[in-house]
């Protein structure tokens, strides 16, 4: 992360300070993955230090030991940081993004491969699991190195409960081994940036990241388990051997390990078994629209970063309407990112067989059918005008797994047990946890909001159309404030947020939501 700066407020040799002198000073730099953390700053002499932050603090900013926030005097290890600084990190990481896109592109043709083989029928159904599965496993050894092992012992504990447990019992048993692992692992995380001030390997956050995902697919498992849709097999030892090859298979598939549609086991079974009566050529033509596709969004996603860039310095002396429509393209280019990971996911698994576009092998047709699964249409989701249909639709299997885990097993409270558990899965951040309560407030207000001022309540064209205006309006905002604060996390960007203009949305929701709970409460 060499070349990074960072602002200070330079110092004369008699110790006074001038406002007009302000240059961006190059340090030495590393990342601790979200926020930046200078080595040092030895161009400030240690007794100047004192003053220094002082005299930022009283224009805006904020001061950071070693990328913590501290109220202890500072030190000349100390990072001088204001939103520029913030920006600037943010913009830095927000350029080195393209990794994932190139793994899952060097992907597709291992995915044609799969689908040519098995159509044809050179690889037996047993080759096939086995293909996956050893493909998901050299996809993890080269992407996440030795914590690759992360993965490996979440599925073995999975596989030995799978077999030594009843259905009924399962489900109980693998969430909560799952989630401890998990949450461990987030807590390692937390413990080398926060407490040790170290960076974070890639390797790591690449495999945190993929068992979060695994911990969707073998829950997903052990609820059809519980609910009787998987059936487990008979005593023979053939059955069992193969189940559990087709269940590893599910669980490290190459297609799905580094993202992608969850889709549940049933449904990846029947596609594996039911490949050879496919066409013999894969969908080419599927893949090559959503290639385009993401190549239209980071093409466009590269224009709007190259704006943001070139107005950061600007973005604080705009005015609110300035630094809101600033960091709503920020929000915007972060969600970019996401829609161009799903996008060529459901690349990968389209030349693979699965997938929105497979055949449906049921019905003996094979025309592509196009009703199967998919993260999300972007210009449909950009377009809710609520922010509860934002929320079904943004990572719409993740959303369907979260509903089906947590919002209906739970009696009371099922909009904030479900997003503080989404909080829980992301790794319990104070960001995190701050921006998905805001949006479990954000659900709930829109809720009461709908109920009072939509619906019947608006009976002429225009009404409607100003309401469904101001909705989208206040939707944008609401993602905006959770994205930039989701993805962020730390405690220094959630100080810098609180003195922004945006801000005032989730302050807004929280206050709706009491006065709905207020005239609940009167009403009865």
């Amino acid at each position: 992360m060499a070349g990074m700066k960072v602002q200070v407020v330079e110092v004369d040799k008699d110790g006074n300070i001038d406002l007009a002198h302000l240059k961006a000073l190059p340090c030495a730099a590393v990342s601790t993955g979200k926020w930046l953390t200078p080595a040092t700053l030895r161009e400030i002499p240690p007794e100047d230090i004192s003053d220094v932050c002082d005299l930022i603090h009283q224009h805006g900013a904020q001061v950071y030991l070693d990328g913590a926030d501290m109220n202890a005097r500072p030190t000349t290890s100390s990072v001088i940081c204001n939103k520029p600084c913030m920006v600037t990190d943010t913009m830095q990481r927000l350029w080195e993004q393209h990794s994932f896109l190139l793994h899952q592109c060097l992907l597709l043709p291992f995915a044609l491969l799969f689908y040519l083989l098995s159509a044809a029928g050179h690889l037996r159904l047993t080759f096939r699991y086995l293909y996956l599965c050893l493909g998901g496993c050299a996809l993890a050894v080269l992407t996440m190195g030795v914590y690759s092992v992360v993965l490996f012992i979440a599925t073995s504990v999975f596989t030995l409960l799978v077999c030594s447990l009843c259905p009924i019992r399962v489900h109980a048993w693998v969430f909560w081994a799952q989630m401890l692992w998990q949450t461990l692992c987030h807590l390692v995380i937390q413990y080398r940036e926060g407490c040790l001030h170290q960076g974070v390997s890639v390797r790591l956050f690449t495999a945190v990241s993929s068992l979060m995902l695994l911990t969707q697919r073998v829950t997903s498992v052990s609820m059809d388990l519980q609910e009787g849709k998987v059936k487990l097999p008979r005593e023979a030892a053939e059955s069992w051997t193969r189940f559990l090859l087709s269940l590893t298979s599910y669980v490290l598939n190459f297609t799905t390990l580094l993202g992608g549609p969850l889709y549940p086991y049933s449904q990846f079974a029947g596609c594996v078994e039911g490949i050879r009566s496919r066409p013999p050529w894969p969908p080419l033509g599927a893949v090559s629209v959503k290639v385009l596709q993401v190549t239209l969004f980071e093409w466009l996603r590269y224009v709007l970063l190259y704006c943001l860039e070139s107005h950061a310095a600007d973005a604080s002396d705009a005015g609110p309407v300035g630094e809101l429509l600033w960091v709503w393209g920020l929000a915007l280019s972060l969600r970019m990112r996401y829609y161009s990971h799903w996008r060529i996911s459901e690349c990968l698994n389209v030349a693979a067989g699965f997938g929105p576009d497979r055949g449906d092998s049921s019905s003996g047709s094979r025309a592509p059918n196009r009703s199967g699964l998919s993260d999300g249409d972007p210009w449909t989701t950009e377009a809710s005008t609520r922010v509860s249909e934002f929320a079904r639709r943004w990572n719409a299997t993740t959303a369907a797994w979260l509903r089906r885990l947590v919002f209906r097993r739970c009696e009371s409270c099922p909009v904030l047990m479900t997003f503080g558990f989404s909080a829980w899965w992301h790794g319990l951040h104070l960001g995190q946890c701050v921006g998905f309560v805001s949006w479990a407030a954000a659900v709930k207000a829109d809720y009461g909001l709908h109920r009072c001022a939509g619906g019947a309540a608006l009976t002429s064209t225009w009404a409607k159309a100003l309401y469904a205006g101001l909705g989208w309006a206040h939707t944008q905002m609401v993602i905006t404030c959770v994205v930039v604060l989701v993805e962020l996390r730390s405690v220094s960007s959630l100080r810098v947020l609180s003195s922004m203009y945006l801000v005032a949305f989730p302050l807004f929701n929280v206050a709706l939501c009491f006065c709905f709970l207020l005239k609940a409460r009167i009403a009865s």
